[in-house]
């Protein structure tokens, strides 16, 4: 039985399970749309979606329009803007080095999260959720780094670009969990959600501009291919309301260290549907996630 402030637990894990779907739907868009054509997907298609939640759980909850302050929008572009940078970092990242060895830098997110979190909103953090972070985290980088791959962390600029796109990352969550606890006199639900609407719109301004602009030619492919990308706005949208929904309940780094079970969820996929064995490694990888996600629940 959860009670309310616990919900943010099964909210990241269908969040978490969301993106996994959206993830999967993006990257089939990827070849006909390009990498920021297919990223603009989830904003531009998950806007309406997102909308349509805050007019229903408006009407639910009963609660006034919000009237945010000034400050819900610092808040607010400090989120919107560090999830395009972060994006744009990790793409780059990736395109300069390994896959693998870039995914383990950028899950050092959780532990950023953490520190912008206890700095900029004075989230507070216990031994044991300190601990659990990095238990947690340290299962994710063992999971990902193979045999022979760990030289290659060595090299500054892959470091450099994955640990700055980690933080940026972390910064979003921050800047999105601000936003919403600037909000009062209306429910979580609502607070998460005014947001949501508003993080998405100025995502979706920001590069349906720069598509315009710099390739007008995707914009018109997009909309050639709005099925498919409806479907896939639907999903961003869905996996976005439950992250916000998290982050208006608990600590972002609570959130972004349970949502490391992403992994577990990408392995099993693996491993059922593609029938690839797993290593000792990675065995002993997922078994750190489990525990570290295991004390932070307990926390």
């Amino acid at each position: 039985m959860f009670t309310t402030v616990s919900l943010w637990i099964p909210f990241t894990i269908i969040a978490a399970l969301g993106q996994a779907t959206r993830n999967a739907m993006q990257r089939q868009l990827t070849k006909p749309l390009g990498t920021w054509g297919a990223t603009n997907i989830r904003f531009l298609f998950g806007f309406p979606f997102s909308i349509v939640f805050f007019v229903v759980l408006l009407i639910a909850t009963g609660d006034p329009l919000p009237w945010p302050t000034a400050i819900f929008w610092p808040w607010l572009l400090l989120g919107a803007l560090c999830q395009i940078i972060a994006t744009g970092l990790m793409l780059l990242a990736m395109n300069d080095h390994s896959f693998v060895v870039t995914t383990a830098y950028i899950k050092t997110e959780a532990i950023q999260t953490a520190i912008f979190g206890f700095v900029f909103l004075g989230d507070h953090l216990t031994v044991l959720k300190v601990v659990a972070i990095l238990v947690a985290t340290s299962g994710v980088i063992v999971t990902a780094v193979r045999p022979g791959g760990e030289k290659n962390f060595t090299d500054i600029k892959p470091t450099i670009l994955g640990l700055v796109a980690a933080a940026t990352f972390a910064l979003s969550a921050i800047g999105f969990r601000g936003a919403i606890l600037t909000l009062s006199g209306v429910s979580f639900v609502t607070s998460a959600t005014y947001t949501l609407v508003f993080g998405l719109f100025v995502q979706t301004l920001i590069l349906t501009i720069y598509l315009l602009v710099r390739a007008p030619g995707i914009l018109k492919a997009i909309l050639g291919l709005w099925r498919p990308s409806m479907l896939a706005g639907f999903m961003g949208a869905f996996a976005s309301q439950f992250w916000f929904l998290a982050f208006a309940l608990t600590a972002a780094a609570n959130v972004r260290t349970l949502a490391l079970v992403e992994v577990l969820f990408a392995q099993g996929i693996a491993y059922y549907s593609f029938k690839q064995p797993l290593s000792a490694r990675e065995v002993a990888g997922i078994a750190l996630i489990v525990i570290g996600v295991a004390l932070l629940v307990a926390a």
